[in-house]
């Protein structure tokens, strides 16, 4: 069994294989979720290079977008058999690109055609669950009797679990960005979910920016999910498993969390991985401290020269210290 009461969010060119292993130190139980991989590219492209990751992550879960069946139940098996804890079906990216895919946001108004995939994708799987993340509706079509629809209709198939953003999709004339601001947030159609639907996991998603608001939300539905904050002030994840798991306080500090994710850059630069790539993700470590801004441009002025090592680190953190 997964426990989902606190997950990480999926987020596109942020929550890589290093990012994973970074937050990962923060918490042993937090479900981690991968950029959305499409099923396109898992069906031509190079699926082993997708679906790396690293043992130290789990539980993590596979996030797949599109709308091809065929390609869906391939690439859900795969995913198993690299050994994932989950995989879930994005029925909530905005994006222009998504869109012109048929598949994201847009097959919220098609609740038959995501069934049949997840139908799909269920018999493909042996043990692991498949799980489906929404937005509250799109464009005009946001009633409540349509998100109840569409949730009874995908979890007739055999899907228990729905991680929903509060906000619906505006699909023509915002950008992704703006998708994650300006359609307002409703909570309180997410809690009608679960009320309609007591035995479905229900897992909130949007705009958790605290973990006091995040703790409140278990009394309304199973879990929450949270995204640009955990990313941009990854301390933020510091007393997670305290408040959520009832886990006793770790009391590390920033620098203990940097230091124990050294030992992994240093594996990955000898596998030949440039720098950039992992200190990209720890920029927000020191957000709001002395000397953060300082430690936040050092990083970004040296990391990404070609032959940048683990002194660039170190130098980094002299700033902070």
């Amino acid at each position: 069994m997964i426990d989902r009461r606190f997950c990480i969010a999926p987020m596109m060119d942020w929550t890589d294989r290093h990012d994973r292993v970074f937050l990962r130190k923060f918490s042993r139980n937090i479900l981690l979720y991968t950029e959305m991989v499409t099923s396109a590219s898992l069906e031509y492209g190079d699926a082993e290079y997708l679906l790396k990751h690293n043992n130290e992550e789990h539980p993590v879960a596979l996030q797949i977008g599109g709308s091809k069946i065929t390609e869906l139940i391939h690439g859900a098996a795969l995913g198993e058999k690299a050994g994932f804890d989950e995989i879930n079906l994005n029925v909530g990216c905005p994006s222009d690109r998504v869109k012109s895919g048929n598949f994201g946001a847009c097959l919220m108004t098609r609740p038959k055609l995501v069934a049949d995939c997840v139908k799909g994708m269920i018999d493909s799987v042996n043990n692991i669950p498949v799980t489906v993340k929404c937005r509250t509706g799109v464009d005009n079509l946001d009633s409540q009797s349509r998100l109840l629809e569409f949730i009874g209709t995908v979890s007739e198939v055999g899907c228990k679990t729905f991680i929903i953003h509060a906000r619906k999709a505006i699909l023509s004339g915002l950008t992704p960005k703006e998708n994650r601001e300006i359609p307002p947030l409703n909570y309180q159609r997410v809690f009608s979910v679960k009320e309609t639907f007591p035995e479905l996991e229900i897992i909130v998603n949007g705009g958790i920016t605290n973990l006091l608001d995040a703790k409140s939300f278990l009394g309304r539905v199973d879990g929450v999910m949270v995204g640009r904050e955990a990313y941009q002030n990854p301390f933020f994840l510091e007393k997670v498993d305290e408040f959520f798991f009832d886990s006793p306080p770790k009391g590390k500090s920033r620098v203990d969390y940097l230091e124990s994710y050294i030992p992994y850059i240093e594996s990955e630069l000898r596998r030949g991985t440039p720098l950039k790539h992992m200190t990209r993700h720890i920029l927000g470590l020191f957000k709001g401290q002395r000397g953060g801004k300082k430690f936040r441009r050092y990083l970004s002025e040296n990391s990404y020269r070609e032959h940048s090592g683990i002194e660039v680190i170190s130098n980094a953190l002299k700033l902070v210290t």
